[in-house]
């Protein structure tokens, strides 16, 4: 009879090189602080893409987002009192630069700026800056389907757009004390004028005249692209930022940084500016050639290294680069222009900066202990509830019993019991409350987390979720990664398997 051994005597064999680079091409860095990390919604295999592209505004260049928000108030409401003939008294009114976030929504009917949550339910909502009451909420926005992507609304997609609603809540206020105010009308006039104000160069004026005190110099910038094309990717630069101020820019934060790259160009195997994202995604512009003034010299027949290009669109990028869909990895941080168009128009891979995440994740962290607090509560919630209703239940089969002396010292006990139940519950649900407004005051006040809306993702998280492969706060990131990282994503669970 043959007896076998539970317990192997042989030594394992030590994993190969080539596992342990798998390995560590598949394990995230232990070592990166969480505001540092890349997140990711779906799964990415660096190791298969071969073309990274990158927008430069908020992506590759991160501003000073307060400096940046004060200068465009200033130049926006200088051309509505110039161009618009709107009252001087604007110039001296006190625009909150704290009041907006990203993915908010502009009613451009009745002068309101309101938070959605994934659902496209309306929670929080100003007119001007006066909180709308749950009852004028109900009224205006929950009895009707309401879209974001309707005439009506105007939406909060970009750092750049911010300054324009808080300039919107401020004059709503001002205006309606002079009378009938056309909401739709001023939100025209702020719109224009802050296009205008960056189509005529009067912010990028002053911006390049002094890069260092609204641009973030990232030391590990340089290194990030370096370490992509020492990985044996092609980078490309897709920007709708024209000639003479990218090149400012990026000049700024990557010249002089490596001695390899005599300038900032040398990253970039294709520069295409002026690229009027989403339109590239959709439309059929030609690639025009242009020199280093940027000057058109006509039609481009291909994308060359070391040469510059202006405009085009999707289709003829991929066959002129010659790479395409799932082997491109764009890089953006816009969620209409760079995630949601490309999305829509192609299966590029996509990766969304988002410059507030370091902020939000470092509140998370140290308000760590009221979030689990709280998460607590609101799972005690439900129990109490339901035995609210069970005691309930109980005191109604007692009422119909004949009267005695045991039936009615039951009763009484049951009431008692029934009555400390409410009050738990009601203590309970008054913590929850106060908690949870702590916790959206700590975020924003007025607005709370730009990716929670109430107890849901917010329009905004949905976004990113459904947009973006991977999300992160900054490109260089991308740094303590292998350039043949596979990002994976969690498993994805619904309720009913939750436990």
């Amino acid at each position: 009879m043959l007896a076998f051994s539970l317990v192997s005597t042989v030594e394992p064999r030590p994993p190969s090189k080539k596992v342990l680079e798998v390995r560590a091409a598949i394990a995230p860095p232990s070592d990166v602080k969480k505001s540092r990390r890349i997140f990711v919604n779906r799964n990415l295999r660096m190791d298969e893409i071969e073309l990274v592209g990158f927008d430069m505004d908020y992506t590759l260049a991160i501003y000073d987002q307060p400096r940046l928000e004060r200068l465009s108030i200033e130049a926006t409401l200088r051309k509505l009192v110039e161009q618009r003939g709107y009252d001087r008294a604007i110039l001296g009114l006190e625009y909150d630069p704290a009041f907006a976030t990203r993915g908010l929504v502009v009613d451009r009917r009745c002068g309101n700026i309101l938070k959605m949550d994934r659902y496209g339910h309306v929670g929080r909502t100003f007119h001007g800056r006066r909180a709308l009451s749950r009852e004028e909420r109900r009224e205006l926005y929950q009895t009707v389907r309401i879209r974001a992507s309707q005439a009506r609304f105007a939406c909060i997609d970009t750092l750049f757009a911010l300054p324009e609603a808080t300039m919107y809540a401020t004059l709503v206020d001002f205006l309606d004390r002079r009378g009938k105010l056309n909401y739709n009308q001023l939100w025209q006039d702020i719109r224009e004028s802050i296009d205008e104000a960056h189509r005529d160069e009067t912010l990028k004026r002053i911006i390049t005249a002094d890069l260092g005190a609204y641009v973030e110099r990232d030391p590990d910038l340089a290194l990030t692209l370096h370490k992509l094309r020492s990985a044996g990717k092609r980078l490309f630069l897709l920007t709708n930022s024209l000639w003479s101020y990218t090149n400012a820019v990026l000049s700024f934060l990557l010249d002089g940084v490596l001695e390899a790259y005599a300038s900032w160009r040398s990253f970039f195997d294709v520069i295409v500016v002026g690229s009027r994202k989403p339109d590239f995604f959709s439309g059929k512009e030609p690639f025009l050639e242009i020199d280093d003034q940027g000057a058109p010299h006509g039609k481009a027949g291909s994308l060359q290294r070391g040469r510059l290009y202006q405009g085009g669109n999707i289709g003829d990028f991929e066959r002129l680069a010659g790479s395409s869909g799932d082997r491109v990895l764009y890089i953006g941080d816009h969620i209409f222009g760079d995630m949601l168009r490309s999305k829509k128009s192609t299966t590029w891979r996509t990766a969304m900066v988002i410059q507030e995440l370091e902020h939000e994740i470092g509140l998370h962290e140290r308000l760590a202990p009221r979030v689990a607090r709280l998460e607590a509560v609101e799972r005690r919630l439900p129990i109490l509830e339901s035995e609210v209703t069970q005691q309930q239940t109980q005191l109604r089969s007692l009422q119909k019993l004949r009267d005695t002396p045991e039936v009615e010292a039951a009763r009484r006990t049951a009431r008692e019991l029934l009555e400390d139940l409410r009050d738990q519950l009601r203590e309970t649900t008054d913590e929850q409350a106060k908690l949870e407004a702590e916790l959206q005051a700590a975020f924003n006040p007025y607005w709370g987390a730009i990716f929670r809306e109430g107890a849901e993702n917010s329009r905004f998280g949905e976004q990113v979720e459904d947009y973006a492969c991977v999300y992160t706060s900054r490109v260089s990131n991308f740094l303590a990664y292998s350039p043949t990282q596979y990002f994976r994503s969690p498993r994805d669970h619904m309720p009913h398997e939750l436990g």
